[in-house]
C-alpha cells in the first residue's frame, strides 16, 4: 500500500515537471511571408518640346502653334492678312566635315500657302550660306532628291517630284539633308519624321482658305 502511494506521487511529479518544461519550450516562430517589391513603373515618355520658329519665318506675323506631333510642330500665321501654315522640326543629329564646324541652327519646313495655291512645299534652312552651284540632296525612303540652293535655303529642283517626296516622308522614319557651305564644309543633318504625317493632316484641316 505504501509502495503504491510512492509510485503514484512520483508519476504525478513527473507529469507536473514535464508539463512545465513543455510550457517553457518556445514554439517555432511562423515564417514571415516573403515581401514582393512592386515592379517599378516606367515613367511616361515626355512629349517633345515645341521647336520655336526662327525669327522672320512668317514675315512680320507671329506664328501660332496649332499642334505638336512627335518632333514636328504645326504652326499657322497670317503675314499681310494671308494665311500660311507649316510643319517645323530641327535635326535629331548633325555632322560636319571637317568635324565640329560652327553653324546656326538648321530647320526643316513643309509649308502650305492657300492664297498661292502651294501645298506641302518642302524647304530647309540649313544654318549657313551654301556654296553657289554646289550639290545638295534630301534622302528619304531609299531615294535621293536633288535640291536647289539659294543663300541658306534648299528647295527641291524638280517640282514634279515634290508630292512623291512628301509621301515618302510621311512613311519613313527619318530624312537626311546634305549640303556644302561656301567655305567648303560638308554637312549632314538627320531629321526624325515622327509625327510629320499627323502635323500635315492638322495643317490640311486648319489651313483651307
Amino acid at each position: 500500500m505504501l509502495l503504491r502511494r510512492i509510485l503514484v506521487a512520483f508519476a504525478a511529479n513527473v507529469l507536473l515537471c514535464g508539463g512545465t518544461l513543455l510550457a517553457q519550450t518556445p514554439s517555432a516562430a511562423p515564417k514571415a511571408a516573403p515581401s514582393v517589391a512592386p515592379k517599378p513603373t516606367k515613367s511616361a515618355a515626355k512629349p517633345a518640346e515645341p521647336v520655336k520658329p526662327p525669327p522672320g519665318v512668317a514675315g512680320n506675323a507671329e506664328p501660332t502653334l496649332i499642334g505638336q506631333f512627335g518632333t514636328w510642330g504645326a504652326y499657322s500665321a497670317t503675314p499681310n492678312g494671308k494665311l500660311v501654315c507649316f510643319a517645323l522640326a530641327k535635326p535629331a543629329s548633325s555632322k560636319t566635315n571637317p568635324p565640329n564646324r560652327p553653324r546656326d541652327p538648321a530647320y526643316a519646313f513643309v509649308s502650305t500657302r492657300p492664297a498661292e495655291k502651294v501645298i506641302n512645299e518642302v524647304s530647309v534652312m540649313i544654318g549657313y550660306v551654301l556654296k553657289p552651284g554646289s550639290e545638295s540632296s534630301l534622302e528619304v525612303g531609299g531615294a535621293s532628291y536633288a535640291m536647289y540652293t539659294q543663300g541658306d535655303g534648299l528647295w527641291i529642283k524638280n517640282a514634279a517630284e515634290e508630292d512623291q517626296m512628301v509621301q515618302a516622308m510621311r512613311r519613313a522614319s527619318d530624312v537626311v539633308v546634305k549640303g556644302v557651305s561656301a567655305k567648303g564644309t560638308e554637312t549632314s543633318d538627320t531629321f526624325s519624321l515622327k509625327g510629320l504625317a499627323q502635323a500635315l493632316d492638322k495643317i490640311a484641316q486648319d489651313c483651307r482658305r
